[in-house]
């Protein structure tokens, strides 16, 4: 697999360490015209980004397309063949409704070079992983990726091909042997978890909504790995309407401890934005703030276990125009040290293009959404502390719960004291 790199701006100002990785193919990933996985979201991330500058001078990794072999590392070679057939018959005007493989349906329908869209999108985060294991960058993005619900054998939650599991069976192959992925996506990361379910080199972290509330319904705090990888699989659901701090505080009870103890090699982000409170398809309340907190912490964390490297892929988001374009060009601007303020106004140019191709759409003023992430750290089973959000003696109630059912499912086997908040 190869992949080119260009640049704009002046080339004299690209850094080297920062990658940003996209391919126009990028867009072509469409199921249908009216599903809500729609690739406008990604261009016009792309075209905020540019709009306020965060993209002079920086490196771009124009993707290939994996190749077989690379999608072979997780995929079969019955579904693959499935693919490529399922997306020749809706060349051909065959519908392809009755294809195997979960394809074909309300969620996965066949659409025309299907194989060849998916494996574009699977190609950037395997050629970041290649990037970053090179020696040659320490932090890649690719806002096409993070299609985690996909199966060894079967299309689902919009996926086709698991770009970040590739991603990762490649790394253990190229010198990696402690690889944790972290999933902030509304709906759990089950194919990645899947995937490295028994595999003790690969740490899958997910804060999700509960389960029993939204598809695909696993991801409970009780799945913690199978066999010598018990301990590895960590899961943080946590219920509908969950606000910006009260999420933060659980990522912060959980998260940093798993990676601490398991000290990554790399960090893989799944950066899902379907947690916002506007998404159409689930039920948490998070402003684009949280989400450039979440945003921040993981590469935070990065930086201190992982020597800075950091891929960081996109997933979920159906906000497609208010929310999806913001909260990725915050991604990128992590990713490239190029943080943006959440009171930063949205430019001019953006607001009158985008008015354009979504004229009922009523554009966001900011960067922000005027959220509040200022979250009181989890400091043991019964603490009681002022959470500084109104009215949410209850939900701290539950959010609380939610991190010491995650943390004595989990935290033992990772060798911490589930009970002791300085782990």
């Amino acid at each position: 697999m190869t992949a080119s790199i260009r640049s704009d701006g002046d080339p004299a100002a690209s850094r080297a360490n920062r990658v940003v990785v996209w391919s126009p193919e990028y867009l072509s990933y469409r199921w249908s015209a009216d599903h809500p996985m729609n690739p406008t979201r990604l261009d016009l991330t792309m075209a905020l980004s540019r709009s306020l500058g965060l993209l002079e001078g920086i490196e771009f990794l124009e993707p290939s397309a994996a190749s077989d072999a690379d999608l072979l590392r997780i995929h079969t070679p019955a579904y693959l063949a499935a693919v490529k057939d399922a997306g020749n018959s809706a060349n051909n005007g065959v519908s392809g409704q009755d294809v195997p493989h979960g394809l074909g349906t309300e969620d996965n329908p066949v659409f025309p070079h299907m194989h060849e869209a998916s494996a574009i999108l699977a190609g950037g985060s395997l050629a970041a992983a290649q990037e970053i294991a090179s020696g040659r960058t320490r932090r890649a993005v690719s806002i096409g990726g993070g299609m985690h619900h996909a199966m060894a054998d079967w299309a689902s939650g919009f996926c086709v091909y698991n770009d970040a599991a590739v991603a990762i069976s490649w790394l253990l192959d190229n010198g990696y042997d402690r690889i944790a992925y972290i999933d902030v996506d509304a709906h759990h990361g089950d194919g990645v978890q899947h995937a490295f379910l028994g595999d003790p080199r690969v740490l899958t972290v997910s804060l999700h909504q509960h389960p029993a509330t939204l598809w695909p319904n696993t991801g409970w705090s009780s799945e913690v790995g199978d066999g010598a990888a018990e301990g590895t699989a960590v899961n943080i659901p946590v219920l509908p309407g969950t606000v910006d701090a009260l999420w933060l505080r659980a990522f912060h009870a959980v998260v940093p401890g798993a990676i601490a103890a398991f000290r990554p090699q790399i960090i893989i982000s799944q950066c899902g934005v379907d947690s916002h409170r506007e998404d159409p398809l689930a039920d948490l309340a998070l402003t684009v703030d949280g989400q450039r907190a979440a945003f921040l912490a993981m590469r935070d964390l990065a930086d201190r276990y992982s020597e800075g490297r950091w891929l960081a892929v996109g997933g979920g988001g159906y906000g497609l125009v208010r929310v999806v374009p913001r909260a990725w060009t915050h991604l990128i601007a992590a990713a490239l040290d190029r943080e943006v303020d959440v009171d930063t106004a949205v430019p001019d140019e953006w607001k009158e293009s985008t008015k354009l191709r979504a004229p009922s759409v009523d554009l966001p003023p900011t960067m922000g959404d005027g959220g509040d992430v200022a979250y009181t750290p989890w400091d043991g089973p019964g603490g009681t502390p002022e959470t500084g959000v109104a009215s949410v003696d209850r939900a701290l109630t539950r959010i609380d719960s939610a991190i010491i059912a995650t943390r004595r499912a989990s935290f033992p086997l990772l060798g911490l004291d589930p009970e002791d908040p300085r782990d």
